[in-house]
């Protein structure tokens, strides 16, 4: 039997227009979060006239500018507005991701069929199976799914998969699995009390190196951990502001695929001890970071982070250990050590990924691993703010 499984990669909010002589602010302000993402995926959509988006926005704010004749009132639902319409135009599209890993990774995976994506811009023609505006609308009116994946920007992902534990569905959450870490704890709740499975599918621990590295380590004495990631945020997420939208994570969006690795690899707890963090003056997330980190054995474990880094991309960790130096390059699929290649393998993280939630949801169990979350957290507690550049995509 095939199991059966939805795609979501972008889900849209239908909402009702607002209406301009209420002047009730906790109305107004819960309009923004239904108007706002409609107005955001308007935006987004080149098919539609940017002026008259516009008019919507103006004819909003004017209800905004009626809702109270307080300030501070006013500039609240102002921001919380353009919040809502960030959130709007981040989730919209059929992502080069979603394209490029998870759909060719599902038709390779015997046992999982593809039959549906949730997405309100893609074009039917491009997706090949059936295609919804949102979640809901699939739950509602598509066909018998047993698994979602959901691919979204993390800001919207844990309620998106709420709504599928809360249907029975198993839940795959791609990297990182949301815009906090404390709101993953009421999912894995769901889902441990439904049986069905929930899935942190932290893709890089599934590269060619990342096994035999753990192994390697597991019987040396480790001297230090040195990490650089750094690749071209414009080619990698262009176009894409949720990025550096709050919960967008910034560079900890590619940075968080090393801690993925250095949290699988490496045999004791790891922990932040200090870190800076560079926010372009325009951007609410960080396009750069230092990181300096521990075990608790003290070794000194440091981390680059640089979204601005040009062709070619770096994505390396060096070990010093013992035994030798062992390195692991090309995002964790080469593995070396005093330069001897000890495995090496093509890009196949998404395949492994898969098959893993497939074991998952024979037993309905779940895979719940917050680590390498956590460290961004503590990233964020700790850093110290250096303002920058502004950037502009």
């Amino acid at each position: 039997m095939s199991f059966r499984l939805s795609v979501l990669f972008v889900t849209a909010l239908l909402a009702s227009q607002a209406n301009a002589a209420d002047n009730n602010v906790a109305v107004v302000r819960d309009l923004a979060t239904r108007v706002g993402p409609i107005v955001g995926s308007a935006q987004a959509c080149r098919d539609i006239d940017g002026s008259r988006v516009q008019v919507i926005v103006d004819k909003f704010q004017a209800v905004i500018r009626e809702a109270s004749s307080q300030d501070a009132d006013r500039t609240d639902l102002q921001k919380g507005f353009e919040r809502n319409i960030a959130d709007g135009r981040n989730i919209v599209g059929f992502g080069k991701i979603a394209q490029r890993q998870h759909v060719a990774a599902i038709a390779a995976t015997h046992g999982l069929t593809l039959v549906a994506v949730a997405d309100p811009n893609a074009d039917a023609a491009d997706v090949g199976v059936p295609l919804f505006p949102g979640l809901r609308e699939l739950l509602h009116d598509g066909p018998a799914i047993d698994a979602v994946a959901l691919c979204t920007p993390p800001q919207i992902r844990t309620a998106q998969a709420a709504i599928a534990l809360a249907a029975g569905k198993h839940v795959l959450l791609e990297k990182p699995p949301g815009k906090s870490v404390s709101e993953i704890a009421p999912l894995l709740t769901a889902a441990q009390a439904s049986s069905r499975a929930l899935f942190t599918a932290w893709h890089s621990r599934f590269a060619a190196g990342v096994e035999p590295a753990r192994q390697l380590l597991a019987g040396r004495k480790i001297d230090s951990v040195g990490i650089v990631w750094k690749e071209d945020v414009r080619v990698w997420h262009p176009g894409q502001a949720w990025i550096f939208e709050p919960g967008g994570l910034g560079v900890f969006d590619p940075g968080i695929n090393a801690l993925s690795i250095l949290t699988r690899i490496l045999p004791r707890a790891v922990f932040v001890t200090a870190a800076e963090l560079s926010f372009p003056a325009n951007r609410e997330a960080p396009i750069a970071a230092g990181l300096s980190m521990s075990d608790s054995a003290g070794v000194a474990i440091s981390a680059e982070f640089d979204f601005r880094k040009a062709e070619p991309e770096i994505w390396e960790i060096v070990v010093e250990t013992d035994g030798g130096t062992l390195k692991l390059s090309s995002g964790g699929a080469r593995l070396a050590l005093d330069g001897e290649v000890k495995a090496e393998g093509e890009n196949a993280e998404y395949c492994a990924l898969y098959r893993r939630f497939l074991e998952l949801t024979a037993s309905g169990a779940g895979d719940v691993d917050l680590t390498p979350l956590r460290l961004v957290a503590d990233a964020f507690l700790l850093g110290k703010r250096r303002i920058v550049a502004a950037f502009e995509d």
